[in-house]
């Protein structure tokens, strides 16, 4: 695509979008499906402000497992985005990266206006989004793919830099004593979680091991992590990569008769309150709601004014920070509300 006239911006974009983005809040739902069946419609107010431009359809597809709570967050703020926005949402996922770029296909296929996707597996999506580009339809990243996003020719992309917020991590467990650490990862092949691990690895000056489990299968990862921590009683964190994961980690803890605490990435309503009890003790936040949001808001600010976020250029950071007993309180208000 031609961008010799789209100024270069910086990455510091993001806080002055997450303001824009805040009063999505108020907006209401939108027509949205998934695997086809049709959703309900969201129920948060009046659709105050919508836009009056011409009706349009985006697709957003995610790599989102069954049960991960994390993808509803990012839901909803493409939700409220495309009720402002006058566009009608069609959400779709799969786990399996085939799958999922079977559902890219299947939005060409219907000829959307624009599409917004995670590539968790950028190599298995790199044919169908070439194939976006050339039925004439933009394509945006979001959440997984930061370092590929661009080689595959998306227009934009809103996220973290998993390796970034790895390195935060471990530097994190650095400052609080911890010696021998255990970082979990729930889904093989999963670039974004192999750059955490990798990340937390690269500045924690003490042992990181590394744990597969399944991520479909929570008794599994509960039983697979008890055991891990009954076979190496020296560990003294559990380094979680996703908040459904960390709760069953604080159970597997108490299954294992273990000392070891537990800390994440990621959050949801049960893990903003289990930070408030003790259980969990910190939090990496990405932000997934504004993650969603500003995907599905960027398709119709290029539609409608050919805007690019970032200039075309650089990724729209929505994170990391870190979420402890110190501010837990106020993430936990929109928490919530199912947005943080």
């Amino acid at each position: 695509m031609d961008r010799t006239f789209h100024p270069r911006r910086s990455r510091r974009v993001a806080p002055l979008l997450a303001i824009a983005a805040a009063s999505a809040l108020l907006v209401a739902g939108c027509s949205s499906s998934s695997g086809g069946k049709k959703a309900e419609e969201s129920s948060s107010g009046a659709a105050a402000g919508k836009a009056d431009t011409p009706r349009m359809t985006v697709a957003l597809v995610t790599h989102q497992a069954p049960g991960d709570t994390f993808w509803d967050i990012v839901r909803k703020g493409a939700e409220a985005a495309a009720a402002k926005d006058n566009i009608k949402l069609v959400y779709s996922s799969d786990p399996n990266a085939g799958n999922q770029a079977n559902l890219v296909q299947n939005a060409i296929d219907q000829k959307v206006d624009g599409v917004a996707v995670t590539l968790a597996k950028p190599d298995a999506m790199k044919d169908v989004v070439g194939k976006a580009k050339t039925a004439g339809i933009p394509v945006v990243g979001l959440n997984s793919g930061l370092s590929d996003w661009k080689k595959l020719g998306l227009m934009e992309f809103f996220g973290q830099d998993e390796s970034v917020a790895g390195e935060a991590f471990g530097k994190k467990l650095n400052e609080i004593g911890a010696k021998n650490a255990v970082c979990v990862i729930q889904e093989q092949g999963n670039v974004g979680l192999t750059q955490r691990c990798d990340g937390v690895k690269k500045t924690f000056s003490g042992k990181t091991q590394i744990l597969y489990v399944n991520g479909t299968d929570m008794p599994s990862v509960k039983s697979t992590i008890t055991a891990k921590l009954k076979q190496d009683s020296s560990i003294d964190y559990v380094v979680a990569l996703g908040a459904p994961y960390a709760l069953t980690a604080v159970q597997s803890v108490s299954d294992a008769g273990s000392k070891a605490k537990v800390a994440t990435f990621d959050l949801n309503k049960a893990l903003t309150s289990a930070i408030q009890k003790g259980d969990i003790q910190f939090a990496v936040d990405q932000q997934p709601y504004l993650q969603g949001y500003l995907a599905v808001d960027s398709l119709w600010l290029y539609k409608n004014n050919g805007n690019y976020s970032g200039g075309g250029e650089q990724p729209v950071l929505t994170g990391p920070a870190f979420v402890d007993k110190t501010n837990v309180d106020t993430i936990a208000t929109f928490a919530a509300k199912g947005t943080r």
